[in-house]
């Protein structure tokens, strides 16, 4: 009998964005980490823990490899022509976000200039040159934005979203507020916030979209259903020609105003009914929020 395909998932994106956490996460779940791997040594590693048998590898690429980076979109694609499974999975961040950590940890960024005196503006040149050198890598992975997420909410994200290597693409289905911002991680985002509101109904507003009775509130909105059957309806169209781009993944966001009541409404049912015919994830950004509050 063949011996299971290794497990290999690269771990990339912003500095600052949490690749250590998300590495530490993988390690945690029994993968063999490498990290800051110079990406001209990938093919070796491989080949060194398939020999040794190895089930799951885990390695962290950033900026600081500057130098290959360009290369490294094309020697994946090689490694997964040969029949390699891996998973790409790429950290984002706000550019605000990424300014506020850095000063707050008195961190340099790896592109940083030294000897300048407007600090700030470095900083951010910095991060814009690295949004660039990385933009080519950022399109064929799966982008997860951790602007919002406090380290153990990322370590659940990344626990879930790699919890098996998708055979083909992945839809995942995220609820957000748009008055906290749209999803870095998104390829499609759909606005729900001229549908019925919960939130004026008062016996409705304390609870989700999760809800038996929010469900039954929205589910009885010839609106609401309308605009379920316009957004299945884009995706079936185009999921296919994603298929036939090489696509492993493809975030759908759907915001309302509070991301509590219409969208999570939206991306359980959108998850429920594409989840016979696709490999479906689904997160709810504010409320995952709150339940990883104090932890």
């Amino acid at each position: 009998m063949t011996a299971p395909a290794m497990q290999l998932v690269l771990i990339t994106g912003m500095s600052g964005s949490g690749k250590s956490v998300a590495l530490h996460a993988l390690e945690d779940s029994g993968f063999y980490c490498v990290d800051n791997l110079p990406p001209e040594l990938l093919e070796a590693l491989i080949e060194v823990e398939q020999a040794h048998g190895a089930e799951r590898v885990a390695v962290a690429m950033d900026v600081r490899s500057a130098k290959s980076l360009p290369d490294l979109p094309q020697r994946l694609r090689q490694i997964q022509a040969r029949g390699q499974p891996l998973t790409t999975l790429f950290l984002d961040t706000t550019t605000e976000t990424l300014v506020r950590r850095f000063s707050e940890t008195r961190r340099l960024h790896p592109l940083s200039l030294k000897d300048t005196l407007d600090q700030r503006r470095a900083l951010v040149d910095a991060i814009e040159q690295e949004r660039e050198l990385l933009s080519a890598l950022r399109e064929q992975a799966l982008v997860l934005d951790t602007s919002q997420l406090k380290a153990s909410h990322l370590r659940s994200e990344v626990k879930a979203l790699l919890h098996r290597a998708p055979a083909t693409l992945t839809l995942v289905f995220e609820s957000f507020a748009f008055k906290r911002g749209i999803p870095m991680d998104a390829d499609f985002v759909f606005d729900v916030r001229m549908l019925p509101n919960p939130h004026y109904e008062p016996e409705l507003r304390p609870l989700t979209g999760q809800d038996a009775p929010v469900a039954a509130y929205l589910r009885a909105e010839a609106e609401v259903q309308a605009m379920e059957e316009h957004i299945s309806g884009f995706l079936e169209h185009w999921l296919p020609r994603m298929v036939a781009d090489h696509r492993s993944y493809a975030t759908v966001a759907v915001g309302c105003t509070g991301g509590q009541h219409r969208s999570v409404y939206l991306v359980e049912q959108l998850a429920r009914r594409f989840a016979p015919h696709w490999p479906v994830q689904h997160r709810h950004r504010e409320l995952d929020a709150l339940k990883h509050q104090g932890s």
